[in-house]
């Protein structure tokens, strides 16, 4: 409870916090089982927290994805709040790209390799900085 009381945990963290603390498979298996009845922990309600978290952080899609893969989070439910073709990624990304680079458009090849390096190591997509690249070289003209 203890640790469910600080932040929404996946339910692998929550075994792996567990077995720390010596307990057997039996006794954390009853346990997460009946916080899971209770409903004090869901991979559902984590999986959204930290999508929201990492968004307002400035994260795209891929690099949440990843996150969510390594704390044990079931592909579907990744999938099911990380759409990459949803169009407020390309306002995130926007947002990402004027914080880091103000609302200038890239002046030539390395300028913009570097600022999508950037952007794609911040997990947007090359297709999403693509279309940023695309819609920023529109507006300046």
């Amino acid at each position: 409870m203890a640790l469910l009381a600080r932040r929404e945990h996946s339910e692998k963290e929550l075994r792996g916090k567990l077995r720390a603390r010596e307990l057997d498979n039996e006794d954390i298996d009853s346990v997460i089982e009946q916080l899971k009845n209770e409903g004090l922990q869901s991979d559902s309600r984590f999986t959204e927290a930290l999508v929201h978290d990492r968004m307002n952080r400035g994260y795209g899609p891929r690099h949440i994805s990843q996150e969510l893969k390594q704390k044990g989070v079931a592909e579907w439910l990744s999938e099911e709040f990380l759409d990459e073709r949803e169009p407020h990624w390309l306002e995130r990304l926007a947002e990402v790209h004027r914080k880091k680079f103000g609302d200038d458009v890239p002046e030539d090849y390395k300028e913009q390799a570097n600022q999508s390096r950037f952007l794609q190591y911040r997990g947007f997509s090359s297709e999403q900085i693509h279309r940023l690249f695309k819609k920023l070289k529109q507006h300046d003209d």
